[in-house]
């Protein structure tokens, strides 16, 4: 064994002198110091075959992330004291905040206002940010506003769209994945036709401007256009709804259906063929709607193009194309010859065929998702809905950037409009239902318990202002369609 000379022995134990020179200095620092050069001198200590250089760095490294999470515990305790504090001030009010849904800069202003002020900021200054403290402040308030009166229930798989017709008698019809579309009378809940044309999933359905024809789309890469005769029923005494139990938010899974079969539509009359198909797509047929007056429909496919046909001869007019990806959605302007279309790859485009010697197209782009749907509303606006969880209010006279844009927490899908009134209604992907102005204030959510709302996806939304039972439809994927009142003046008065 090799023997230590003298000088090596005197080096080291002025190395080690120096060491515990160094360690009785940092005992006297921070605990921060010490740990650090506890750490170093035991990584000097070991036989390491690192180079001092790497090993100095991967020091540095560790110490740095040891202070990140030792400055976290200290914010976290300090966020929790001021969360304690906080309920102490309202537990006077009987209300109380989680920490969970205030944010550091939101507790701290908080904080600092009295006990009348931080009430007032709670059911206001914090409408728009804290979505979860709205909710629980307008529980009761949306359940006496949003009530819903029926439920149709007689699909046997997903609805796609919900529709109102625009003639009388006044009858709510949906389109559904199961092949068919169904006419329901909206008083009593009673299936009045079934129209079984399809063969593949029906995707769309639209009432015509002044006649009993129905506009349906399907994934059989067709667009039927189908005459119903209807007769309403006498209306029955309906039971309350809106009597829940005393939770109101009780999730549901997927897997969750309407109690029993449901099968309303089973022995009401069927229309097997149509008057008119229009076969120029291929692809799926996503969605048609009728031009203004009705001589004319408009149809989009999964084939990114978008088709004008005329009505009486089944001629394709246009072929409207420029989209890069598949289409979502096409709407129709009420009173003009405008026809809007929405697609995957992010954009909605706006086309013009007023002048019939020419047809100009202008492309909107703010989206970063699929475009699902976009819809005109009163004047030059139009309101676009994705799946990248945002609703945009545009005018058609800037296309450059929207006017509003409302953020939610969820995708939106087909979105629809209460002319009259300017309210949107955004139906979402996490079975929430919920209005907004034009201007992207939140008005009210639907309510959704254990006895009423949607158990999965809503797909679609449609408004019908002038009935006097519900003005507005809901459907979605758990195979019912549902009518809602909702009380407008209560409701902007809110506001």
């Amino acid at each position: 064994m090799p023997i230590e000379s003298g000088s090596c022995a005197s080096a080291r134990q002025a190395k080690q002198k120096r060491k515990s020179h160094s360690l009785s200095i940092r005992r006297t620092n921070s605990s921060e110091q010490e740990r650090a050069g506890l750490q170093r001198d035991m990584l000097e200590g070991q036989d390491s075959k690192l180079p001092s250089s790497v090993r100095n760095t991967l020091l540095e490294l560790f110490g740095q992330i040891e202070r990140e999470f030792e400055n976290l515990y200290i914010e976290n305790l300090e966020l929790r004291r001021e969360i304690d504090t906080l309920n102490e001030r309202l537990a006077a009010e009987g209300q109380t905040v989680d920490g969970a849904e205030l944010s550091k800069g939101q507790l701290k202003t908080k904080a600092s206002h009295s006990t009348s002020q931080l009430s007032q900021k709670l059911k206001t200054t914090y409408k728009a940010s804290t979505s979860k403290i709205v909710s629980s402040f307008k529980t009761t308030t949306s359940r006496a506003i949003c009530q819903l009166v029926k439920e149709y229930v007689g699909h046997r798989d997903g609805i796609w769209d919900v529709s109102v017709a625009k003639t009388q008698p006044v009858v709510l019809g949906t389109a559904s994945a199961d092949h068919t579309a169904l006419l329901w009378s909206i008083e009593t809940g009673k299936c009045l036709t079934k129209y079984v044309g399809h063969v593949g999933s029906v995707n769309s359905i639209k009432f015509h401007p002044t006649e009993q024809v129905a506009l349906t789309a399907s994934g059989d890469q067709t667009a039927h256009i189908w005459r119903y005769i209807v007769q309403l029923p006498t209306p029955q005494p309906t039971a309350d709804c809106n009597q829940t139990s005393g939770e109101d938010e009780v999730e549901f899974s997927d897997k969750d259906e309407p109690d029993g079969d449901g099968d309303g539509s089973s022995d009401c009359p069927t229309v097997r063929a149509p008057l008119t198909s229009l076969k120029s797509h291929q692809g799926v047929v996503i969605a048609a709607d009728w031009l203004v007056g009705g001589k004319q429909a408009v149809t989009a496919s999964w084939d990114r193009t978008a088709n004008l046909y005329d009505v009486e001869t089944s001629e394709l007019v246009h072929s409207l194309t420029g989209h890069d990806q598949e289409l979502t959605h096409c709407c129709t302007h009420p009173t003009q010859r405008l026809v809007v279309t929405s697609s995957r790859d992010t954009t909605f485009r706006l086309w013009d065929f007023r002048d019939p010697s020419i047809h100009s197209v202008n492309v909107f782009q703010g989206h970063t998702d699929t475009v699902t749907s976009a819809v005109f509303t009163v004047g030059d606006n139009v309101v676009s809905g994705s799946d990248d969880r945002t609703v945009k209010v545009w005018d058609l006279k800037n296309m450059r950037s929207p006017i509003a844009t409302i953020r939610t927490d969820s995708a939106v899908n087909r979105i629809n409009v209460c002319v009259g009134q300017r309210i949107i209604a955004l139906p979402h992907d996490n079975r929430q239902v919920r209005l907004f102005d034009m201007s992207g204030v939140r008005l009210a959510r639907l309510p959704r318990s254990n006895r009423q709302g949607h158990r999965r996806m809503v797909c679609c939304t449609a408004w019908s202002e002038d009935h006097p039972i519900c003005n507005l439809f809901t459907c979605g994927f758990d195979r019912q369609a549902i009518g809602w009142n909702i009380n407008i003046p209560a409701l902007l008065q809110e506001k």
